[in-house]
């Protein structure tokens, strides 16, 4: 079975070999990798004992049913919201295999620990006393498939609308706050009007009801600035984190293992091992890129009220996501001039941080992660 499992890898990857515009994504998860092609995703965790547990699954095609899912800028905002639908159902499902196997140890513990206590006992020599306990499993119940199902899917929105709402609060709403407080004290905006009645609540509305500073191209470089200062403390900060530093590293084995594809490489261990960690399409670059984007693009917003500012920010959120995914899609062609390069070059830098070297075990998952994806691609030839 393997011998034909490895010759139809190997076909595949000939197979494919003369596509390679095939682009290739994906994401660290617990103890595992999700791999994405155009028509399929993967998912592949490794539990304690080696084994490594998959599944897979074919994606719908939006351009096919609406064609201008797939114009330029358009498509970056509708594959943004299903990179983060799909991301947070890869993130479930290695948890669930996180927490299985994490019960399943304890379990196993759990019983040597009695088996051990029972020989231990004094005072008896019953076989019965010494045998290990035995786990009942019942059966599931088919009834409550269907509840599970719809909640797991409640979930999921649940999920992707706290996502976005905490992002909306610390990435626009904060930096945009916290920097015409800023410009106020510095003399740099328009101070507010503050009575001598004013208790502190009123005081602290008339600082951020309106937005007046002298320069606002200087107000949003420094707004711009203040939401990369948030980013970047938040993932170097994470990193500190046992868990997600060992997320990091099968990002890194993520990348390598996209890096020996576009290459057209044979995927294994060995050729995955010599390839970069910073890759110019990875989600770390696609996020610094909107916030250099964002600069740009929010420096036309010029009302005097706060409300408007950031609803106004909130709505250009899709354009800056679909001008950045364009940015970032051509800064990863040989062909892309220098300016695309260095747009991406920040992000690369902080891949230092957000991807570390793997193991070969990790670059296994990886690759297993991409192989099973595109088994699930159509073949062409």
């Amino acid at each position: 079975m393997r011998i034909r499992s490895s010759r139809k890898l190997k076909f595949l990857h000939t197979v494919f070999a003369m596509e390679r515009d095939l682009i290739v994504g994906g994401q660290a998860v617990m103890e595992g990798v999700m791999m994405r092609t155009p028509s399929a995703y993967a998912i592949a965790c490794r539990k304690s004992d080696g084994e490594i547990i998959t599944t897979a699954e074919r994606l719908p095609k939006w351009s096919d049913k609406y064609k201008w899912v797939g114009w330029p800028v358009l498509r970056g905002g509708a594959t943004l919201i299903q990179s983060m639908a799909l991301g947070i159902k890869a993130l479930n499902f290695s948890a669930r295999i996180y927490e299985e196997d994490q019960k399943a140890q304890e379990e196993l513990t759990k019983a040597k620990e009695m088996e051990t206590e029972a020989v231990l006992a004094e005072g008896t020599n019953s076989e019965a006393f010494l045998k290990a306990p035995v786990k009942v499993v019942m059966p599931e119940k088919h009834e409550a498939a269907k509840p599970k199902k719809v909640t797991q899917s409640a979930s999921a929105v649940g999920s992707i609308i706290f996502a976005l709402g905490f992002n909306v609060l610390l990435f626009i709403v904060a930096p945009l706050l916290l920097t015409n407080i800023a410009f106020i004290a510095a003399g740099w905006a328009e101070p507010p009007v503050i009575g001598e009645s004013f208790g502190w609540w009123a005081t602290a509305k008339a600082y951020i009801w309106e937005v007046k500073p002298h320069s606002w191209i200087a107000f949003n470089l420094i707004d711009g600035l203040v939401r990369m200062f948030f980013f970047v403390v938040m993932i170097f900060s994470m990193s500190y984190l046992k868990d997600i530093r060992r997320v990091f590293e099968y990002h890194g084995a993520e990348h390598k293992t996209v890096f020996t594809w576009e290459k057209g490489l044979e995927l294994n261990v060995g050729n995955a091992t010599t390839q970069r960690r910073q890759h110019p399409r990875c989600g770390t670059s696609f996020l610094m890129v909107v916030m250099l984007v964002a600069i740009v693009l929010f420096s036309v917003i010029k009302f005097d009220a706060m409300w408007l500012n950031l609803v106004v920010r909130i709505a250009l959120m899709p354009l800056v996501a679909g001008l950045s995914y364009e940015i970032i899609r051509y800064a990863a062609k040989k062909e892309s001039g220098a300016i695309f390069k260095l747009m991406t070059l920040p992000g690369l830098w902080l891949q230092n941080i957000t991807t570390q070297e793997p193991d070969g075990e990790q670059l296994e998952v990886a690759i297993r992660a991409l192989d099973e994806s595109l088994k699930l691609e159509p073949q062409t030839a």
